[in-house]
């Protein structure tokens, strides 16, 4: 079976999702941007079709639906789908509050149908072997878990686009972008869980250009600027279920760091280091010695080797990991549902993270417990 696939959005993210739908199999045959001529524009630069309005593309016959539109728009797109029996996979956050995020999670689980969410450096190969060597007990019992996640895209002044704006993007910009990677990438490798956290946020620059320049692009020196109101950096302290501290840093004004996802995990018999801008190794400490171990070297967990394309010393990256996610994607669209595939369950507990973090944030740092379902 071929899906057959549409994508809603035209920026550098739906680029991404149409390179992993082709590597998946998939067959992309319809786009939706911002505007019907964009759409256009696009649709012919792919050698698709476009829709010039959302009900027009859900009438097409396509399987699922990538939803790559600005952070408002996720959680009405997502739903639309589910309820013309499409899947969705939805670009995090998937809705810009956990309310929202829980009536995707419970329409996708009355449809039946699969709706996943891009938590995608899960599929880094060492990601997956560190996970397995924790399953073995490699690491013992957890004493900390730590780390960053920091970015200098938004360092200059003359940085901004649609997600400065708080009614496209959500209250929150630099945790709820990247953040939310780096928290549901440490829950999958150490296995814990937080439950409580007390969190600050601040805003480095208090005017940006208006919300209309593309992602990761500067505007013109005399563009109308409009006051910040999204953070540029969060630090945030947590506690798991079983009482591990963490802790972490997000910043998107941090010069030099590109894409910066960095966590150290320290164990009663070793620790775990992994940098995502260095994703084909891992640095594992203890107390006689510290390796680096790297992709190809060596015998790697099943599940760091189905995730391994090429040989070790020819680099795996970013796209490589999309391409993976999409492709388990398409195998649970076709009822084979892969081992660590992040579904909208996974969306939601970012959604909930995420308003912890802001609501400790604005009570100055209170300790605020993270909601969980109902047991």
């Amino acid at each position: 079976m071929r899906i057959r696939s549409a994508i809603v959005g035209g920026g550098m993210i739906a680029a991404v999702h149409r390179r992993a739908i082709q590597a998946a199999g998939g067959e992309l045959v319809a786009v939706m941007s911002s505007r019907p001529e964009r759409s256009a524009a696009l649709a012919d630069r792919w050698g698709v079709d476009s829709a010039d309005s959302l009900e027009a593309l859900l009438e097409l016959d396509v399987d699922v639906v990538h939803v790559c539109s600005p952070n408002q728009t996720h959680a009405p797109v997502a739903l639309a789908a589910l309820r013309a029996g499409k899947h969705v996979v939805v670009e995090k956050p998937v809705a810009t509050s956990a309310a929202d995020a829980a009536e995707i999670a419970r329409v996708a689980e009355e449809t039946g149908l699969t709706a996943t969410v891009p938590f995608v450096y899960r599929f880094h190969p060492i990601i997956r072997e560190l996970r397995a060597r924790r399953i073995r007990g490699d690491f013992g019992r957890w004493y900390a878990l730590h780390g960053s996640y920091l970015q200098d895209w938004m360092l200059s002044p003359s940085a901004g686009n649609w997600r400065v704006d708080s009614e496209e993007g959500g209250r929150s910009r630099a945790f709820g972008d990247v953040g939310s990677h780096w928290c549901d990438l440490v829950e999958f490798v150490s296995g814990e869980r937080f439950a409580e956290l007390s969190a600050t946020t601040a805003i480095a620059i208090p005017e940006r250009p208006a919300p209309s320049a593309e992602t990761f692009t500067l505007a013109d020196a005399d563009a109308p600027k409009v006051r910040v109101s999204t953070e540029d950096l969060a630090a945030v302290t947590m506690r798991t279920g079983s009482g591990i501290l963490g802790n972490v840093m997000v910043s998107q004004v941090s010069g030099g760091r590109r894409n910066r996802l960095w966590f150290e995990l320290d164990g009663a018999e070793a620790s775990a280091v992994f940098d995502q801008e260095e994703p084909e190794t891992a640095w594992i400490g203890s107390p006689e010695q510290g390796v680096t171990i790297a992709r190809g070297a060596g015998r790697a967990a099943d599940d760091a080797a189905r995730l391994s394309y090429v040989p070790g010393g020819h680099a795996q990256g970013y796209q490589d990991c999309f391409d993976a996610f999409v492709g388990d994607t398409y195998a649970a669209i076709g009822g084979a549902a892969p081992e660590g595939l992040p579904t909208i369950a996974d969306g939601l507990r970012s959604a909930r993270i995420v308003d912890a973090v802001l609501a400790s944030a604005d009570g100055r740092g209170i300790w605020t417990e993270i909601e969980e379902d109902p047991a």
